[in-house]
């Protein structure tokens, strides 16, 4: 296939994936307007839709390997782009995510995310951030469920470092619950930026449990460097060459 025929199936994908989320929005408004279980049904039907429409289209398959938790969890995971989102939603019962602030505004998107218990976090208030997320995430255990962190705070490109951010371990340690953390090498086929979605397998790992205990520090450590061999190793995979 060439590569312009590929750019041109990407860029439908593309459009039609926004319009499968106003469809589905509006479709399902009512039932999540009077139940939570309503918005998640709502979310599940739609990564479901993408995730088929995306093999269809693109030629891209998705993979879940390992264990997605069923139940209360703190899942600590890689972020490479908009479709590891999707695809870990997709694989356990009662997600919500730990988002940016800035999610709530968007149309459609933001409405659904609150409705299903994400919590908003300004990014650019540290340690305000930190507390009032802590507060929330106390407040939300009411709504038990698995909740999804992107350790390192945003989107990182494949072959790109870093840093992992405290939050993570200060839910690891406030909650004490079981972490799962999560490897994938999304980003080498579902880029950060561009139309271009490639052909192949995208693949979201769930890892091992880290069991609740340890201290902030050893927690930190060992979650790097698991969903980082991981994600490595999955990239690789992939077909993606690393600097040297």
């Amino acid at each position: 296939m060439t590569y312009a025929l590929q750019w041109l199936l990407s860029l439908i994908f593309i459009i039609q994936m926004y319009v499968a989320m106003l469809v589905v929005g509006v479709l399902y408004f009512p039932y999540a307007l009077i139940k939570r279980d309503g918005a998640l049904a709502a979310c599940h039907a739609y990564c479901a839709w993408v995730l088929f429409s995306l093999r269809i289209l693109t030629g891209m398959k998705t993979e879940v390997r390992g264990t997605p938790p069923t139940h209360p969890v703190l899942i600590a995971a890689k972020h490479q782009s908009f479709l590891d989102i999707l695809m870990i939603f997709n694989a356990v019962p009662r997600g919500r995510f730990i988002m940016k602030k800035e999610l709530t505004y968007a149309p459609i998107l933001g409405w659904f995310g609150l409705r299903i218990g994400c919590i908003p976090v300004d990014r650019g208030k540290r340690g305000a951030a930190i507390t009032k997320m802590k507060a929330d995430v106390k407040s939300g255990l009411l709504h038990p469920g698995q909740l999804i962190i992107y350790s390192q705070g945003t989107r990182v490109a494949p072959g790109v470092k870093a840093p992992y951010k405290a939050g993570t371990a200060a839910l690891y340690l406030q909650m004490g619950q079981d972490c799962v953390p999560v490897a994938t090498n999304v980003g080498v086929l579902w880029p950060k930026r561009g139309i271009m979605r490639k052909r192949g397998t995208a693949v979201v790992e769930f890892l091992p449990t880290i069991e609740p205990g340890l201290k902030g520090a050893a927690f930190m450590e060992r979650l790097e460097r698991e969903v980082e061999t991981a994600s490595d190793a999955l990239m690789a995979e992939a077909g993606f060459k690393f600097p040297t």
